[in-house]
């Protein structure tokens, strides 16, 4: 049922569509170019830690691997307030199991990650001239972002069902995200007074772990990622707890 809706949820989106699902490898694309032409050409910022004469190339994928999370993270958020809002039907009249509605939220990001990850891994094959082994990592990197995504989707819906404004509340607060999250910038670069503060950040240690695995050529940091991906699996618990407790009222108010 989860991949059937999730298909139904990815082809209406570029339903009567000219360029379809084109648009996954176009959108994320088309940002990077721009934040690479703005930061790179016109601000002339430099990646740190690496050498004046990097590429542009170089400096955009370090770019796109902190994009490609992001975007997977706010297309999850975004749309998690209104899944039931949008299902009255299913609230109302029909016996379904709410909480999948998550997991197909969650789902249809991750299609767009998925290409986004093609996308970086070609790029990094381009530039280096072939792939580190640690590459392989890379999926295990990704992977405790299921169940962060999921635990918020569930918590962000059960709110939004009651309360309306948590939509509107997520658009300033993914913008001010996007520039305190390590995209721009490693952690590295951070004073050591503020870095500590980076563990509240949900994608500084995924992002972090994918520049490793994928541009650095190391394996993951175990003990970092065991940490992270102990906390992703707490906020789906506490997210499937929510969910269960508030669902009961959700036919009163959709």
């Amino acid at each position: 049922m989860v991949v059937q809706l999730t298909q139904r949820e990815v082809d209406g989106r570029f339903r009567q569509s000219v360029m379809g699902g084109l648009w996954l490898v176009i959108t994320p694309l088309a940002m990077l170019l721009v934040l690479t032409l703005v930061f790179r050409h016109v601000m002339g910022v430099r990646w740190p830690g690496l050498s004046q004469e990097e590429s542009h190339l170089a400096f955009a994928l370090r770019l796109y691997a902190g994009l490609a999370l992001f975007q997977f993270f706010a297309d999850c958020v975004n749309r998690s307030p209104g899944l039931v809002l949008a299902q009255p039907q299913l609230v109302k009249k029909v016996v379904f199991p709410l909480e999948l509605l998550a997991w197909v939220n969650v789902g249809s990001a991750l299609v767009g990650l998925l290409v986004s990850g093609g996308l970086l891994v070609v790029g990094v094959a381009w530039l280096q001239g072939g792939l580190p082994a640690s590459v392989l990592a890379l999926p295990l990197v990704w992977l405790p972002m299921v169940p962060l995504m999921l635990g918020l989707g569930w918590l962000l819906s059960g709110m939004g069902t009651y309360v309306r404004d948590v939509g509107q509340v997520l658009g300033p607060v993914l913008s001010a995200m996007m520039f305190l999250t390590p995209i721009f910038f490693p952690v590295e670069a951070l004073p050591a007074s503020v870095r500590g503060w980076m563990v509240l950040n949900p994608l500084a240690e995924p992002i972090t772990q994918t520049r490793r695995v994928l541009l650095d050529g190391q394996w993951p940091d175990w003990a970092a990622w065991a940490t992270h991906a102990g906390v992703c699996v707490l906020v789906a618990v506490l997210g499937a707890a929510w969910f269960a407790r508030v669902r009961r009222g959700f036919a009163d108010v959709v």
